[in-house]
């Protein structure tokens, strides 16, 4: 027990839907809210009452629910999920603003938290007087945070505002400060929620530095963030969210593949591993792509990898001829603006197809992509003739950060440069 950070039981928050309290009715707002009271009156009596639950009464629901964990000092921990998976609801329990419903959390450690832009900060106070008034909440004496206050400036790169109410601080320069102060503070337990996507790409990348840092102290982070490559980069365990519930809880890897694999299920989202094309997108002249899987060097379904990773595609190939000769099959790659890599054109000579289904694999060496979504689409050609099949991002998949060849380097650029090609300087 000694070692553990955080121990949830049973942790569970309900929350009531759509209450809203007025302290101020008057006689126009009764009568103005009169027809639509009448009108669910009558709605609630011709509607079959729903067998009524003593754990989730009417109008209620569970934001989190049957919560379990331990987390040992030192884990770095993800927490992914849809919107509205109880991501942000559990940090808020575990920071101590919200009170669970039931359930317990013990939290074993000084705690620094950083859930909302301007949490925990006094508007009408300036930035140097919120240092301080931060540091006295997490419990550090003011000679404690004098030996960090340099720091905390440096990082947050606000010193010309330093001196100016935080009321008048744009919400990036709110979430420098208070990224700075909840990082350099020193506590036990760091948490920190998407907010820092409302920083420029050189601050996220400047804070997920930051949060490595404090992990490699073995301190304990929790990192709430939809942006999977940077969650696997940093995170060693993973949580995921689903209507309020665990679905999974281990290896942060095997976290993010199997939430793709479920988000895959549906039909809205990108990442589904494998694809089938429906019969209305396969009326298309002989060959074509019927499906496309995705997996890793080991046969195992996957839609998540780094750079020095194997990408191994299988396309199953649907034909009513048994021979059709010579034809090229070819993939083309595309990050989240346009097409940035092809395969060239790969001759396959007189392929035989048995039971009208040929498969064809191909390994890709994603080692020059930097983190991000991509997609990959392919084409059917005949030689010389015509294109048979066409198909446009068939399967998406992520690469997430790594040594990119041996060089050091973890974040090679901007997340949207696409590729990062082997070079050097000479001086």
């Amino acid at each position: 027990m000694g070692n553990i950070a955080i121990e949830t039981r049973n942790l569970g928050k309900r929350y009531k839907l759509g209450m809203t309290l007025s302290m101020t009715n008057t006689l126009r707002d009764s009568i103005v809210s009169l027809p639509g009271m009448l009108k669910n009156k009558l709605t609630q009596k011709r509607e079959k009452p729903e067998v009524f639950d003593p754990d989730t009464p009417p109008g209620t629901f569970w934001a989190l629910k049957d919560i379990d964990l331990d987390i040992n000092h030192g884990d770095v921990v993800g927490i992914i999920g849809r919107n509205g998976s109880g991501k942000s609801t559990l940090l808020k329990v575990l920071s101590r603003i919200t009170t669970p419903t039931r359930g317990k959390a013990k939290i074993h450690g000084r705690v620094g938290s950083l859930l909302e832009v301007g949490t925990g900060f006094h508007p009408e106070l300036s930035g140097r007087e919120n240092i301080y008034l931060n540091g006295s909440i997490l419990g550090m004496s003011k000679a404690e945070i004098d030996r960090k206050f340099d720091e905390i400036v440096d990082f947050s790169e606000i010193e010309k505002f330093l001196d100016t109410p935080i009321k008048r601080y744009s919400s990036g320069m709110t979430v420098r400060l208070a990224f700075a102060v909840a990082a350099h503070l020193e506590p036990e337990i760091l948490i920190v929620d998407e907010v820092l996507a409302v920083g420029d790409a050189a601050f996220q990348k400047k804070s997920l530095g930051k949060m490595k840092d404090v992990s490699r102290e073995g301190r304990t982070v929790l990192f709430v963030s939809h942006n999977m490559a940077a969650v696997k980069n940093l995170c060693e365990k993973g949580i995921w969210l689903n209507g309020g519930r665990m679905e999974f809880w281990g290896d942060m890897g095997e976290v993010i593949n199997k939430y793709m694999e479920e988000s895959g299920n549906n039909s809205t989202n990108k990442f589904q591993n494998p694809v089938i094309r429906e019969e209305d997108e396969t009326k298309l002249e002989k060959p074509y792509i019927k499906e496309v899987i995705m997996t890793d060097k080991n046969g195992k379904l996957a839609n998540s990898f780094s750079s020095t990773d194997e990408i191994h595609l299988t396309l199953k190939i649907e034909n009513e001829n048994n021979n059709i000769g010579d034809f090229n099959a070819v993939w083309f790659l595309k990050n989240d603006i346009d097409k940035i890599a092809s395969s060239g054109a790969y001759q396959l000579q007189n392929i035989q197809f048995n039971s009208q289904i040929k498969e064809i694999n191909c390994i890709i060496y994603p080692e020059a992509l930097v983190p991000g979504n991509y997609s990959i689409g392919f084409d059917l050609q005949k030689i010389r003739v015509k294109t048979l099949d066409h198909w446009d991002k068939a399967i998406t998949f992520l690469i997430t950060e790594n040594d990119y060849y041996n060089s050091g380097f973890n974040y090679p650029g901007a997340w949207n440069d696409g590729m990062f090609v082997r070079n050097k300087w000479i001086k």
